[in-house]
């Protein structure tokens, strides 16, 4: 992530809460299982770390217990390495491991180490190599020993980290852009090609700002590329307009600007599009908001939404940042003493694991003006599993869902003392442990004239699933 990177949304976009008595207004949800949207790839979730955290001895390691289970309670998905400091990183295979923003050095080791983790927690990978200060040699020599050492882990290579921002970063000179950026990509991925023939590639890896690239790179390169990648974050840290109300707030404009494109420029492409690095606000957060459990109300929203404009999946950037600090967005926490723990943020991603396993199909609500949101699943089982997510932080929901098979129907909750709230968060009445374990449990939901009818209180969510 770069400090001084998107557009900063005006606070004038931003569009407070009504002030309302809290009450518990009437919510009507209605599925239609047979009007199916999309699959859910099972490896949709992801996460993303900055390259210097494979330099860090035991941290992405089998042996880091807590964290191989807080990665393992998540289901299946994918591991971005890249980030800012990827693109200040060298290999160096006899070096002494070193982690750092300009200063990051990877070894044989380390990357053994990381392939451990990856085993452990059963995950695959994307790997960020360095065009910002690197060279092509450099990059053959990281890409060889990576292909080695994480063999069918690998999905595939990207050249950059936003590299639509290099003038900024101080990578490039201007003018530089798409056509440069291209001639770089094509030279790096000539010379690794040269060693590893079916190396594979995805790109171009941009910010906000680079939308244009994307669509380029899908006609450019659209028919070797395994991948269109992409970044977001909703704004910076340091903008006033970036509360708790931004962070619940629908992103309409995103959608219609980015989302779209995203989607029709992997469709022509006939190729997949991943958002490879996303969080809440860009320059590691702002405490008290994006750790937050606005952010697991965000998350669990935001993946669905993804989902349904085709993305194959989304990596939550996570851990150390290139400043050298825990990311106030990082959804699991990290005392650099060896103590790892669940972030509000990763109880929004637990809920999305709990019922993101099949296909999407169509809802539709009557809200009756609170801000509520609801995602539905087919789930492989059959059964149909529905994300209720009220982000109206006054007014509870009284809801009822229609259109499910006839049966039993559960409810898990996910809730916290406050939006604003930075502990205390529970989904199915548990905490994670410090362990990494978790043990929630679902409640059974009232049924009354073949609906599920049940309160979804203001700034919480509830998964109910259907079984048939």
């Amino acid at each position: 992530m770069t400090i001084s990177r998107r557009t900063v949304l005006a606070a004038s976009a931003v569009m407070p809460f009504v002030d309302a008595a809290r009450a518990a207004d009437t919510v009507s949800i209605q599925l239609y299982p047979q009007r199916r949207l999309r699959a859910l790839p099972p490896d949709f979730m992801g996460l993303g770390f900055e390259s210097s955290a494979v330099a860090v001895p035991g941290l992405l390691s089998s042996g880091n217990r807590a964290y191989v289970q807080l990665v393992r309670n998540l289901g299946r998905g994918v591991i971005r390495i890249g980030g800012n400091v990827s693109d200040y990183s060298c290999y160096d295979v006899d070096a002494v491991a070193a982690s750092g923003h300009k200063s990051t050095v990877l070894n044989y080791e380390s990357l053994r180490q990381f392939r451990g983790f990856l085993d452990a927690v059963g995950w695959k990978l994307i790997w960020g190599l360095n065009l910002g200060t690197g060279t092509v040699e450099n990059a053959v020599a990281l890409a060889r020993a990576v292909t080695e050492v994480m063999g069918e882990r690998l999905i595939t290579f990207q050249i950059g980290n936003e590299p639509d921002l290099f003038v900024l970063q101080g990578h490039r000179s201007a003018p530089y852009g798409y056509n440069q950026w291209l001639v770089e990509y094509r030279k790096y991925k000539a010379a690794i090609r040269a060693v590893l023939p079916n190396a594979k590639f995805a790109g171009p890896d941009i910010s906000d700002a680079g939308v244009s690239w994307v669509e380029n790179f899908a006609r450019d390169e659209g028919g070797d590329a395994t991948m269109l990648t992409a970044h977001h974050y909703i704004a910076g840290r340091d903008n006033p307009a970036s509360t708790h109300a931004l962070l619940l707030r629908e992103e309409t404009r995103f959608q219609q600007n980015n989302l779209t494109k995203f989607q029709a420029s992997a469709a022509r492409a006939g190729i997949p599009w991943r958002m490879s690095e996303t969080a809440t606000l860009y320059g590691g957060g702002k405490p008290g908001v994006s750790d937050s459990f606005a952010s697991a109300l965000w998350v669990l929203d935001y993946l669905f939404v993804l989902a349904r404009f085709g993305a194959a999946g989304a990596n939550l950037q996570t851990g150390i940042n290139h400043l050298g600090e825990l990311s106030s967005y990082s959804p699991i926490t990290d005392d650099q003493k060896g103590h790892y723990g669940a972030a509000p943020e990763y109880y929004g991603l637990l809920a999305f694991a709990q019922i993101a396993d099949g296909e999407m199909i169509a809802v539709e609500t009557a809200t009756g003006g609170v801000h509520l949101v609801a995602h539905a699943v087919r789930q492989q089982d059959g059964a149909i599993g529905v994300a209720v997510i009220n982000k109206d932080m006054k007014r509870d929901a009284a809801v009822s869902i229609a259109g499910a098979p006839q049966g039993e129907a559960q409810v898990m909750r996910l809730r916290a003392p406050s939006v604003s709230a930075l502990r205390g968060i529970t989904l199915g009445g548990s905490s994670v442990g410090t362990d990494g374990r978790w043990g929630g449990v679902s409640e059974s939901a009232r049924i009354q004239n073949g609906r599920a009818v049940l309160t979804v209180p203001a700034a919480s969510a509830a998964l109910v699933t259907f079984t048939v």
